[in-house]
């Protein structure tokens, strides 16, 4: 019997036979071993400070309690317009090594000076970091925004030392050391290297400031030849405001001195979606307080207050960031992804996202959302 020619054509197009793929999950349960003690609830000083912080310190109470997050609070009442932090408020923080704050209001020209500075040198919080990313559903002028903005927080022109030298001549000093220098590059590069960042960027005026801001950069390009893996980079201080409103997505991590690093962080807060959406803290050797990532807007006008629609979302991500601090990531991720999903929807959101929502009602729903 003769053989019939092999079609070549005819096998490639010949249908094969049907049969059914399991689909591949995408995502899979992470493995974590905790060790024995690690669901003690912890306690953590609550501050809720002025203006909206009693209505935003609140809404995290709420949503704690809820998902029976295993932490208690230590309430404190502190105002900005006292002449210092109660010696029991900072007893509390160092004996529970974690504090939650609402903002505390500066008086602008005279009066006391800055609760919120004094607190972070009494405790040595050195290193400030504000997240500034895009939420889905939230809509932007820019995508594709994650800045991490690392600032130096004890020294700089917030070192508070100023005085007249003669009657309307007023002299303001710049404080920058190698050794505050050093430990916030230490930090940055520490935080790229942990979280799989690829670049950290140097933020300075040093064109101009040669000494102080020279010594700021050669401090941060020692501690960079300690990370090859990361990428380095340096951007005068004018340039790196046009690049974040023109071209924010560029920006990896950054590394500031403290001044420019407020501006830089409330700038990328406000490309990426707003003052009221971005979380942030204040970490030392020792202890750390979460809050509002960007100052611009944490105390909030009279009004917002009296008609209670404060955005809470800023602090309930920094409260998701002070569970991870805790060492317990799984509250703090339910907690993220109830706050994600109520953005995402867009049913309730606040003023300030472009709705007309309540305080309450946006705590309401991200409970509802809570796995």
């Amino acid at each position: 019997m003769a053989r019939r020619p092999f079609s070549l054509l005819k096998a490639l197009t010949k249908p094969t036979t049907s049969f059914s793929l399991t689909p591949i999950p995408t995502s899979r349960p992470v493995t974590y071993m905790p060790r024995p003690g690690d669901g003690t609830p912890r306690a953590v000083t609550l501050i809720p400070g002025d203006g909206i912080g009693p209505l935003v310190t609140s809404a995290v109470e709420q949503v704690m309690q809820a998902m029976h997050a295993p932490v208690y609070f230590e309430k404190y009442e502190v105002h900005g317009d006292m002449n210092r932090i109660p010696e029991e408020v900072i007893e509390s923080i160092k004996k529970n090594k974690v504090c939650l704050k609402g903002g505390l209001r500066t008086p602008v020209g005279g009066g006391v000076s800055s609760l919120n500075v004094s607190l972070r040198k009494e405790l040595d919080l050195y290193a400030s970091l504000v997240n500034c990313f895009n939420l889905p559903g939230l809509p932007t002028r820019h995508e594709n925004v994650d800045i991490v903005v690392i600032r130096e927080n004890t020294e700089g022109e917030y070192a508070g030392l100023e005085h007249e030298v003669v009657p309307g001549v007023v002299e303001s000093l710049k404080v920058i050391t190698k050794f505050c220098s050093e430990r916030i590059a230490k930090y940055a590069f520490e935080y790229a290297y942990l979280n799989n960042r690829k670049t950290v960027t140097a933020v300075h005026k040093a064109n101009i400031m040669k000494l102080a801001d020279g010594l700021f950069l050669e401090s941060c390009r020692e501690v960079a030849k300690k990370y090859p893996s990361i990428k380095y980079t340096e951007i005068i201080v004018d340039n790196c405001c046009m690049q974040l409103v023109s071209k924010p997505e560029q920006f990896d991590v950054m590394v500031t001195p403290n001044l420019y690093g407020n501006l830089v962080a409330n700038t990328a807060a406000g490309i990426a979606g707003g003052t009221g959406v971005m979380p942030g803290g204040n970490v030392g050797a020792d202890y750390a307080v979460f809050e509002q990532g960007a100052s611009a807007g944490n105390v909030g006008k009279e009004k917002m207050v009296e008609l209670k629609k404060a955005n809470p979302v800023a602090l309930l991500l920094s409260s998701a960031m002070m569970l991870r601090h805790l060492q317990f990531p799984s509250f703090a991720d339910r907690l993220e992804t109830a706050v994600k999903h109520v953005i995402s929807e867009g049913k309730c959101r606040t003023k300030d996202l472009g709705g007309d929502s309540t305080t309450q009602e946006v705590v309401d729903a991200v409970i509802a959302n809570l796995d």
